[in-house]
């Protein structure tokens, strides 16, 4: 797991883990890790396994292997509780780590991820899109067909160059990186009691036309987290940091400071507001 770390002088500071989307990878968090660099907090960015230029492994698909990676990484970076914030595929990757390493997250966000396990259909598309996308026959095919799902009607309209881009990093991905993800994915257990017992500040970010985790899904995760808040960004669709870095940014920096608040008043952290 390759890391963008950013941690001198900032020891004072909630550190903020960025974990990406299917297909993607660190670079699509950008626009957030370089604010809230600037505002003080430790970032790692993180490329999951397959991804960027981290090797896939032999490992069985499982979601725990991305957690145990990740915790791995915390330990070279000697971090303890930190904040987690996953898109897509990175929200399970989140809620995963949160399941096995629940007293080292001290803040959640997620993004276009349900609480819920795959109904019997879905984890069969996802079988499906796995056996496909190692086809050299299939796979252009299905990638220009799924990849544009990712983003708004009004995203593809107004931001050609940005279509252009998630496209291209999703042609260059590893297909068996994708293949590995998807079942992985597909095997996750249900996850709304270990998102109901994380007593923590918690953030849900929704896309008003994200069609693929819609925004009734996102709010029953904000409700199943004790502390969880949602909110819905109406030009989004399912990647909000790319479609709208802005507001995601702001979104996160209310969070980490009701963070180190939290971390504060229990006597772990400085309780500095950065944001």
């Amino acid at each position: 797991m390759t890391v963008t770390s950013h941690l001198p002088g900032t020891s004072h500071r909630t550190p903020v883990v960025l974990l990406h989307a299917l297909s993607l990878h660190s670079s699509m968090w950008a626009a957030q890790e370089r604010a809230l660099r600037a505002l003080g907090h430790p970032v790692l960015a993180v490329d999951q396994r397959g991804f960027g230029e981290v090797p896939l492994g032999d490992s069985p698909p499982s979601l725990n292997v991305i957690a145990d990676d990740l915790a791995r990484t915390l330990d070279e970076h000697g971090m303890g509780r930190v904040v987690l914030a996953g898109s897509s595929m990175g929200g399970y990757a989140a809620m995963a780590f949160l399941r096995r390493f629940p007293g080292r997250v001290a803040g959640l966000a997620l993004l276009s991820a349900r609480a819920t396990a795959d109904n019997p259909e879905a984890a069969a598309q996802r079988m499906r899109f796995a056996e496909l996308v190692q086809d050299p026959a299939h796979r252009p095919v299905i990638v220009e067909r799924v990849t544009p799902l990712l983003l708004a009607d009004t995203t593809r309209a107004d931001r050609p160059g940005l279509l252009a881009r998630v496209l291209a990093d999703a042609h260059a991905a590893d297909p068996a990186a994708l293949a590995w993800a998807q079942r992985a994915i597909a095997a996750r257990p249900d996850s709304t009691d270990v998102l109901r017992a994380a007593e923590i500040p918690a953030l849900v970010i929704a896309g008003a036309q994200d069609t693929l985790v819609t925004p009734r899904e996102s709010r029953h995760v904000a409700d199943v987290l004790p502390q969880g808040r949602l909110i819905t960004l109406t030009r989004a669709g399912h990647l909000q940091p790319l479609e709208a870095p802005e507001e995601v940014t702001h979104a996160l920096c209310g969070l980490l400071d009701e963070v180190d608040e939290a971390e504060a008043t229990a006597g772990i952290g400085s309780g500095a507001r950065a944001c």
